[in-house]
């Protein structure tokens, strides 16, 4: 509780009973000059006098003023009229300052005085009988004054308008239920109290009737009209807040230590009189702010802003505002922060320094919620208050670097979170933190690179530049997902602007051992080499979730050509443990390791893993389809190589006497890689032959030989191997369809060469350095009569006298007398 008013005594032991009052006037705003404002009071008694007084603020010397306030508050009260023309007691009056008037009721008879004269202008005929009435002025947008007024007449309400200094009818009568007992306007409804119920009654056209409640066990039932346009209704010791649907607006009730008999709202207050004292509460936040005693008080009535005045039979009382700076001061101290911002954007300050003074509460309220572990409510304060985000980190253990952390301040000692209340307060942290890297991101290529954060203590640095905010607030995020939702650290650390910290994500990460996630953390810093002795060191760890050699793999064939000396230096192990899951680093099917060069993986794997190159060539050439004649030079070196080396041991073992079987049809591996070079040798148009043909040996391989003679245009040798060496007819004829072409010149007579080759077949000198023991060539007269009887229109007949001439005279012979 604080005090909000201080009662003053304005009039006391007055010999006439007061049975009502009203005020006006227009009180200066706080700290202007001028002459002193004045206030009106009227009193209406029992025996039917009107009194009307001014009222005037005392000025009072510094010295007498009160010590604590350093205000005086005495007033100077002045009787400027007393009317003592009504026959009865004045039952109900209703000042209208805009309009000068005063409407009464007397004698059951609504009746309208000026207001300083009190000459009446009228009176409302229709309404006599009456025994209430409300009124209530409207402001239209086009900033009109409208006053209407409700009369009840026993069971029917009347509406008026006030125009030309008389009132009007506004629509037909409303008949209604009972007696009205109390009343009061609610924008286009009027909530009435009967004496056992509350109904809400529409004006606008509508005309309906909505019952409420009950009035409860009270003498008589209360309705007070709100500054909202809303009513307040009283049932016993509780009150609601009713709109004009007659639906309650507030969560709860107000709870009253007693039983209202009157009620006046003055913003942020509802001022209620009780049988014993006066009570002062708000609605939001519920708050028991004051209690008056006075000596049993009645009424109560408010002539406009701050202006409120209770009155008992013979006494009458002026509520005084306390200052709105002592009462702000107050309510800080005990930490009601909700009520002080209420307070204080009511003042009548510079927008500036009203502004600076809002924002300061709003900080102390943000971090008295979070003190009372309303860690939700505190954040989203926090971050409509642009608060540095670093100063609400640091209301958390253990999320900022010492150093930093010991240079923020607070308004009181943080609380100690542990356990769920700090996962909680963690996951508020969570969604404040990310709403602000979104609002940073999307400012981040602004010109301006500096954040517009505010201190949460006047006097405490912030961080200034966007990226290094956005810096700590992805780090805390990190730290914050650690200990509350691991499964979102890897999301974190991929997002392309993330702006983590390294050494301090590297340091809690590998505190709480989350290697999956430093690797993501190393690959998106660009830190590879970290990254991959990190997956070394974790792939000989049996407990590791990167244990073995997969996620190296994995790693090494998305780094690209421009780390491509650490692909050469991480894949060793892999290759060397793993051979066939690391080749996949160079021949998987992804654009970063198709673009890797292949002339250096190629050089790399020969150099080191042999025997990886072959099946690495094989890929690039039949998948990649390259066309390089280095590849296709490089795959025949090394299939004869390989088909060498099998070779001697295949030779080693073969059982003597036993038939060679013909080339690439050999058991295992020899037979495997002598299909793949003569098939090789067969299909590849991008090898160079005059440049391999060195490379095969003079003692083997002959088939080999024969097709790479081929391929350089070498007929008359390659079909000297076939006929003379290998004495296979049927592959010399299969050599000379595959390449004849009668259009080519190289081509057109290899028929004609396979015809020499049987007639006048050259000496085995002719195939070069052969290690073979051949014996001399025999003439193969049938194969040659074969030749021209299948492919004599393949044969050039102005060349044969060539090849006839260096024929024997008795082979000629026996040749054409076969022909004939």
């Amino acid at each position: 509780m604080h005090d909000a008013f201080e009662p003053v005594p304005i009039l006391e032991k007055l010999p006439l009973q007061i049975d009502c009052l009203a005020a006006w006037g227009e009180p200066r705003g706080r700290g202007s000059e001028g002459p002193r404002p004045e206030e009106w009071l009227l009193v209406g008694t029992k025996q039917g006098h009107l009194l009307l007084y001014r009222i005037r603020k005392d000025v009072v010397p510094a010295d007498v003023a009160s010590p604590e306030s350093g205000r005086c508050n005495r007033f100077e009260v002045t009787l400027e009229k007393s009317n003592k023309n009504f026959s009865k007691k004045i039952q109900q009056i209703h000042v209208v300052s805009q309009f000068k008037i005063l409407v009464s009721l007397l004698e059951n008879n609504i009746y309208v005085h000026d207001l300083l004269t009190f000459q009446q202008i009228t009176t409302v005929s229709k309404a006599k009988g009456a025994s209430l009435f409300t009124c209530d002025l409207q402001h239209t947008e086009t900033g009109e004054e409208v006053l209407r007024m409700c009369v009840a007449v026993k069971k029917k309400l009347q509406l008026y308008f006030w125009r030309d200094r008389e009132f009007h009818e506004l629509q037909g009568d409303f008949s209604v239920p009972d007696v009205p007992k109390s009343m009061a306007w609610c924008e286009n409804s009027i909530c009435v109290g009967f004496k056992r119920d509350y109904y809400l009654i529409r004006v606008d056209g509508k005309g309906s009737i909505k019952e409420l409640f009950p009035t409860g066990k009270q003498l008589e039932p209360l309705v007070a009209p709100l500054a909202d346009g809303k009513v307040a209704v009283g049932q016993d010791d509780l009150t609601v807040v009713l709109n004009e649907e007659g639906i309650c607006t507030q969560k709860c009730a107000l709870n009253w230590t007693d039983i209202p008999v009157a009620m006046e709202h003055q913003p942020p207050y509802i001022i209620a009189v009780l049988p014993r004292y006066v009570e002062i509460r708000t609605f939001e936040p519920r708050l028991l702010v004051q209690s008056i005693e006075l000596q049993r008080p009645r009424f109560i009535t408010s002539g406009g802003s701050n202006i409120i005045y209770v009155a008992s039979n013979h006494f009458v009382w002026r509520l005084i505002p306390v200052p709105m700076a002592t009462q702000i001061q107050q309510l800080l101290q005990d930490k009601q922060f909700e009520l002080a911002l209420q307070l204080a954007e009511m003042k009548d300050d510079s927008d500036s320094e009203k502004q600076q003074q809002i924002h300061h509460i709003k900080n102390l309220y943000a971090f008295n919620l979070f003190c009372q572990k309303r860690f939700d409510e505190s954040m989203q304060v926090f971050a409509k208050l642009g608060t540095d985000p670093t100063h609400v980190m640091g209301l958390y253990p253990d999320l900022l670097p010492t150093d930093y952390r010991k240079q923020l301040q607070y308004p009181n000692p943080l609380p100690v979170l542990s356990g769920a209340e700090l996962e909680k307060a963690h996951l508020a942290l969570i969604d404040y933190l990310t709403q602000k890297r979104s609002q940073l991101v999307k400012k981040l290529n602004d010109s301006d690179h500096q954040s517009s954060t505010s201190p949460l203590m006047e006097g405490t640095p912030t961080i200034k530049s966007k990226k290094k905010l956005l810096q700590i607030i992805d780090t805390t995020l990190l730290k914050c997902y650690l200990h509350t939702n691991v499964a979102l650290v890897a999301p974190l650390l991929r997002l392309e602007n993330n702006h983590c910290h390294i050494e301090e994500s590297e340091h809690v990460l590998k505190k709480a051992h989350k290697y999956s996630e430093l690797i993501i953390l190393y690959e998106k810093k660009g830190l590879h080499e970290k990254a991959l002795q990190v997956l070394v060191d974790q792939s000989k760890k049996a407990n590791s979730p990167l244990k073995g050699h997969e996620r190296t793999v994995q790693y090494l064939q998305h780094l690209g050509t421009e780390n491509l000396h650490l692909i050469f230096s991480y894949s060793v192990w892999v290759l060397r443990d793993f051979p066939e899951d690391g080749l996949k680093i160079f021949t998987e099917d992804l654009p970063e390791v198709e673009s890797l060069p292949r002339d250096r993986v190629l050089g790399f794997l020969v150099e080191n893993f042999k025997g990886l190159a072959i099946p690495y060539l094989e890929h690039v050439i039949h998948v990649w389809e390259e066309t390089g004649s280095r590849f296709h030079n490089c795959l025949i070196q090394l299939y004869c190589e390989k088909v060498q080396g099998l070779m001697k041991e295949y030779l080693l073992s073969f059982p003597a006497g036993k038939t060679p079987v013909p080339a690439g049809e050999e058991e295992g591996e020899l037979g495997e890689y002598r299909r793949k070079l003569l098939v090789f040798l067969e299909i590849s148009s991008y090898y160079d032959p005059g440049r391999l043909i060195c490379d095969f040996p003079f003692d083997g391989l002959l088939e080999e030989r024969a097709l790479l003679l081929g391929r350089m245009g070498k007929h008359e040798q390659a079909l000297f191997i076939y006929v003379h060496v290998l004495k296979d007819t049927r592959m010399a004829e299969e050599y000379c369809h595959k390449h004849y072409d009668q259009n080519k010149d190289g081509n057109k007579d290899v028929y004609l060469s396979l015809l020499r080759m049987y007639l006048s077949p050259p000496s085995v000198h002719c195939l070069g350095p052969i290690k073979l023991e051949l014996q001399e060539p025999q003439a193969n007269l049938q194969a040659a009569l074969q030749v021209l009887e299948l492919h004599h229109s393949k044969l050039d007949t102005t060349k044969w006298p060539c090849i006839l001439s260096s024929v024997g005279f008795g082979r000629l012979t026996v040749l054409l007398s076969q022909c004939l």
